[in-house]
């Protein structure tokens, strides 16, 4: 028995030794590099569906099956746009420059890093799809399906990898000092910013204010509406967490185990200071707040979960907390209606956290972060604008008033979700 227990360990040793050899062949930190993205890659994927049930769980009952629908068609979009065209916009770049080539992706003109070019189009293709999941909650329940699939693809093969390419293309903003680690504007921000300019164009949903006060709609489940908060929260390790854009070394690796502490910090602060706000301010404990402070967190860490201690994670993720508890507020009283809270969680606290970066992070300044935020979120809000305005003036984007009283599973896709509805 002692003898294999000797046996065991001289071989555990011999393996570590070899691994800790090999760590250093560029082939082994190709591959640990690549696994990386893969991994990472299939984990940004599972927050399609995060975003797919945190929709279906804050829309009322009577449009289950179009949140379904759509959020699954978005995806795929995203996934042809991206390789038709979208990549190569965002890395096809000259340095400095403004916009790519137009052209389908091939390794021929991908990156050469340490990792597979091919997955790094994989990472890249799931933060897009992420960028327009964002804006499908936003305009639940009175937008119409093709329309909005319409955009999804201008969005994702056009919109999204120009204001993309700007930074991790090697683009001006990237030149200018621009900073913004796994995206909390180039993603979030930016599909914030293409929601509000939806939700400006589309309307309202019926009955949803009423002399400037909001009525209340009863959501369709909120235990879906949590899975989905949760999904999402196990998902953005892989987008925080892969955006090292490496693992092989001793450096790397610390880098991302200090990445996946931070990132949760930040979501664990955003949903307690929710809580504690909400039980303070109206004498409840809104669970729907509590969420959205988890995604509050989450996205204003995201622009630099590296470098901030413990405790200013938790600073960032508090703040994002009471920005989206006071955005929501802001848009209720201007009466645009956002049906799952994605511009304050995702706009207003992706800017939040972009501005936040020189806080922690010595090798930038406000400068530059403040030029970034601002470009991206006005260059989307502003194409986007026009899109939906476009596509309203023409081949209508809401669904007529007798739809919307009837529901979206009726009107748009013929399937109920729930034999009961409201």
């Amino acid at each position: 028995m002692i003898k294999r227990i000797v046996l065991y360990s001289l071989l555990f040793t011999s393996l570590l030794s070899v691994s800790a050899y090999a760590g250093t062949d560029d082939e082994t930190a190709y591959a640990l590099n690549t696994l990386l993205f893969l991994i990472s890659g299939f984990l940004v994927m599972l927050m399609a569906a995060g975003f797919c049930m945190l929709e279906s769980g804050m829309v009322t009952s009577k449009s289950v099956s179009t949140i379904a629908a759509k959020n699954i068609g978005l995806y795929s979009i995203a996934g042809l746009m991206f390789w038709v065209i979208g990549y190569n916009v965002a890395y096809g770049i000259p340095e400095g420059g403004y916009i790519g080539s137009f052209t389908p992706w091939s390794d021929a003109s991908a990156i050469e890093t340490g990792y597979s070019d091919g997955s790094d189009w994989w990472f890249q293709m799931v933060f897009c799809a992420t960028t327009v999941s964002i804006v499908s909650g936003t305009l639940a329940e009175r937008i119409k399906i093709w329309p909005f699939f319409l955009f999804a693809a201008i969005l994702t093969g056009v919109i999204y990898p120009i204001e993309m390419g700007w930074q991790w293309g090697g683009g001006w903003l990237s030149a200018a000092g621009f900073s913004d680690f796994a995206g909390s504007t180039l993603v979030h921000a930016a599909g914030g910013a293409a929601a509000l300019a939806g939700a400006i164009v589309l309307g309202p949903r019926l009955g949803r204010f009423s002399n400037g006060k909001l009525v209340p709609f009863a959501s369709s489940s909120i235990p879906l509406a949590t899975l989905g908060t949760f999904i999402l929260w196990f998902g953005w390790f892989g987008f925080n967490g892969g955006s090292q854009l490496a693992l092989a070394g001793f450096e790397n690796a610390t880098a991302v185990a200090t990445i996946y502490i931070n990132t949760n910090l930040a979501a664990c602060a955003g949903v307690m200071t929710c809580a504690v706000i909400t039980r303070l301010v109206n004498g409840k404990t809104d669970v729907i707040m509590m969420l959205n402070g988890a995604l509050g967190g989450l996205v204003a860490i995201t622009a630099e979960p590296l470098t901030p201690t413990p405790l200013m994670a938790i600073i960032i993720g508090a703040i994002g907390g009471i920005i989206v508890i006071l955005g929501t507020q802001a848009l209720n009283k201007l009466q645009i209606d956002d049906v799952v809270g994605a511009i304050p969680v995702h706009l207003f606290a992706g800017i939040w956290g972009t501005l936040a970066v020189p806080l922690t992070n010595s090798g930038t300044s406000f400068g530059p972060q403040l030029l970034g935020t601002a470009s991206i979120c006005a260059f989307v809000f502003v194409v986007s604008f026009i899109v939906w305005s476009i596509m309203k003036a023409t081949i209508g984007i809401r669904i007529s008033e007798e739809a919307e009283k009837e529901g979206t599973d009726i009107a748009e896709t013929g399937v109920t979700a729930y034999a009961i509805r409201d």
